[in-house]
């Protein structure tokens, strides 16, 4: 049988309310009364319904944390570093994954929202809801910040990644080693592959290497098919190209497909084909070769959202803010100087 709080009241001689004030701490009581309270709570192992207790103080203690996919190893490390900021500030999170499309991350907010959570993190939110000024109505209502999925103009708080400067190294490296024939690999409706194409474009319009453009859309980015996904149609544009070529993939599941296309053709990783990815997640330095890739800071940027929430917080929502993050190239095996 369950005990109440009726039970605890007639176990201390008290009234429910006497009772309500010491478990919520937002009256004062008399220190004995008090102790008689918290005797009976000891007692009779009482657990006051926590949820119960937060809606009084109109703070659950929880953060809501989205993100596109869990199979990209990038996002748990993300996640990791935000729920160590949060748990340590007496926060937990709930998680949910919205398999990379719009109308999902607009219900997990809504119905995070109907929780009561403190707060919002966005991990790499789709442009769509950012441009149609959703995210910004949202940012009204409740603290939110996002992780990447930068959009100019937008009025939110963001933890960023210099991805622009990021993609520069990766291409300019590329062109230092010698390489002209340079392929582009991407996935659909990303800010951040978006950004990633114009960088691809501009360095090449500058280099005076325009006639070896070449952009493949690979779909989704983020997903366990990613990587197969890629090496078929890698496989398909490999049968085309005459080595050496290098190929700069837009993070690191791509280039695992890129490399797993070059070894199902027998093309020698770097000796045919040069390949950087993006992201610097651990499973590139456990294959052979190594991937060369920028790193992207992926637990600074966590660590960074974390804490930019908890001020917010503490400043009832009235501050927007951006925290822009160092990307360095991380020079391994995969690429080859001509």
């Amino acid at each position: 049988m369950s005990v109440n709080i009726k039970d605890v009241a007639r176990e201390a001689k008290v009234s429910m309310s006497t009772v309500s004030r010491v478990i919520n701490n937002n009256y004062p009581v008399k220190q004995e009364t008090r102790e008689r309270v918290e005797n009976a709570i000891k007692k009779l192992k009482f657990n006051p319904n926590t949820l119960a207790r937060a809606l009084i103080n109109h703070n659950t203690k929880t953060i809501g944390v989205l993100v596109p996919s869990i199979d990209n190893l990038f996002f748990p490390t993300v996640i990791r570093a935000i729920e160590n900021v949060l748990r340590k500030n007496g926060y937990s999170i709930y998680l949910c994954d919205t398999d990379d499309k719009a109308k999902q991350e607009v219900f997990y907010i809504k119905s995070l929202m109907g929780r009561q959570v403190d707060g919002l993190i966005c991990i790499d939110p789709k442009t769509e809801n950012m441009k149609s000024g959703f995210y910004e109505e949202i940012s009204r209502q409740i603290p939110l910040v996002c992780i990447n999925g930068y959009n100019k103009n937008i009025n939110c708080n963001f933890v960023l990644n210099d991805q622009e400067s990021g993609a520069k190294q990766a291409m300019e490296y590329l062109i230092e080693m010698g390489h002209k024939n340079i392929l582009f690999v991407r996935g659909r409706k990303s800010y951040s592959y978006d950004l990633k194409e114009d960088v691809y474009l501009e360095i090449l319009k500058k280099k005076k290497l325009s006639k070896y453009k070449k952009i493949i859309d690979i779909g989704d980015g983020n997903s366990y098919e990613t990587v197969n996904n890629t090496m078929d149609i890698i496989c398909e544009e490999l049968k085309e190209s005459k080595p050496p070529i290098a190929i700069f993939a837009c993070n690191d599941l791509m280039a695992m497909g890129v490399l797993n296309a070059c070894k199902k053709m027998k093309l020698d990783v770097p000796g045919d084909v040069s390949i950087i990815g993006f992201d610097n997640i651990v499973i590139t330095r456990l294959v052979e070769p190594q991937i060369t890739t920028v790193d992207q800071n992926m637990y600074l940027l966590g660590e960074n959202a974390g804490k930019m929430l908890l001020d917010i917080i503490n400043d009832n929502n009235e501050k927007i803010g951006m925290v822009k993050l160092n990307t360095r190239l991380i020079i391994r095996e995969s690429c080859r100087k001509l």
